[in-house]
């Protein structure tokens, strides 16, 4: 017996196979737009960390600022959400030993706080702007426009300090004539980062020969320094930075000192250790509030954003 085959099925089954090969090309071209087969970043995002899971911090005013004493025995610092526990700075996985930060402000300072857990607490260095970061410290970025601020302080209190102007800005801001940021100063000189020197800003000049004024600092140790024998417990450290000297950061976008609710700053916590966690664990001795994947502080896009809100606490 003969199948049945309808009249014209030649003609209709070219007719179907070229709808679908139509709309075929119609569903592949946005594809190969938004690139998902090549994994392209088509967001024009190009700095190491996760731009979707950079830290997000509230810093609420304080009606009564605390004494800068390093102990944190102040109401607002019992009241204040902390940080999460620092992560590894490049791996972002969790650390063996416990770091925190709180923010708040009023209409004269920034003030920090940081909990730093470590059974045995040392530090070597004594002198203003030794390299603090050979020690054990913790350290705070503030992040300008164009600028940026880098403070470290260790276990006795040594700090450290420098600030950063990107090149393509230093003659427009008028930097050029602040000795402090002069090119002939032998202290000021170019920087091109740390791990991170495919930057998109390119070069920048670092000097260190700049003391942020009016700066109060203080470390208070629970336990005994340099003193191994014994099993410590944690050091603080209480800062206050004044809105005042903070021209130089605000200066580029004009932002309002002190700032206004809800304005944002980028602004870093990190710390770092001259030892490292036992294998089989990947310790890169640094860790902070933000991950950074990479090892480089010296990523502001990667700071933790910092909202001041006007409430109190």
């Amino acid at each position: 017996m003969k199948k049945y085959r309808p009249a014209g099925w030649p003609s209709f089954l070219v007719l179907v196979l070229t709808v679908f090969f139509v709309q075929g090309l119609r569903v592949e071209k946005p594809l190969r737009e938004t690139g998902p087969k090549t994994g392209v970043d088509t967001t024009g995002w190009a700095f190491p960390c996760d731009q979707k899971t950079i830290e997000q911090y509230t810093a609420y005013r304080t009606t009564k600022p605390p004494v800068i004493d390093g102990k944190l025995d102040e109401e607002i610092w019992t009241k204040l959400p902390r940080s999460p526990r620092f992560v590894d700075l490049v791996s972002g996985r969790p650390t063996i030993h416990d770091t925190r930060a709180a923010v708040c402000w009023d209409t004269e300072n920034l003030y920090v706080a940081f909990w730093v857990e470590e059974p045995f607490i040392n530090a070597k260095l004594t002198t203003y702007n030794d390299p603090v970061y050979t020690d054990n410290d913790v350290e705070v970025f503030i992040a300008g426009k164009d600028t940026y601020y880098e403070f470290e302080i260790n276990a006795l209190g040594t700090i450290y300090e420098a600030f950063f102007i990107w090149e393509e800005a230093y003659q427009k801001g008028g930097f050029a004539q602040d000795l402090h940021f002069a090119l002939t100063n032998p202290k000021v000189r170019k920087f091109n980062g740390v791990g991170f020197k495919k930057h998109p800003r390119g070069l920048r000049y670092g000097s260190w020969d700049f003391r942020f004024p009016g700066l109060q600092s203080a470390v208070a140790i629970d336990g005994t320094i340099n003193h191994n024998a014994d099993r410590d417990r944690r050091w603080t450290v209480e800062l206050a930075f004044p809105w005042k000297s903070m021209g130089d950061l605000a200066k580029a976008d004009n932002r309002a000192l002190p700032p206004k609710n809800n304005d944002q700053w980028r602004i870093d916590f990190s710390r770092f250790n001259t030892y490292k966690e036992a294998a089989p664990a990947t310790d890169h001795g640094g860790w902070a509030w933000n991950a950074h994947r990479v090892w480089d502080s010296h990523v502001p896009e990667c700071f933790p954003m910092i909202t001041f809100s006007g409430k109190t606490l």
